[in-house]
């Protein structure tokens, strides 16, 4: 009989097949979905920028305080 830990790691794994099939299943994201402004701050996001990072929807800026902020 699986025990607590066997049932939790089956049901992770049950998610990342899931995420893994719905990632499949979406278009790949083009320049074209990517936002013009930085939803942050509000300045243009480069044509460089969104041609290396489709689907972006913030400036290298922003986009580096969000990755890099910690909480204190």
């Amino acid at each position: 009989m699986p025990d607590d830990i066997d049932r939790a790691q089956e049901i992770n794994e049950q998610f990342l097949e899931d995420a893994l099939a719905e990632h499949r299943r979406r278009k790949p994201l083009t320049v074209a979905d990517s936002a013009l402004i930085c939803i942050d701050c509000e300045t243009p996001i480069p044509e460089k920028r969104r041609k290396a990072a489709p689907g972006c929807v913030r400036c290298v800026e922003c986009q580096t305080l969000l990755e890099h902020w910690r909480p204190l």
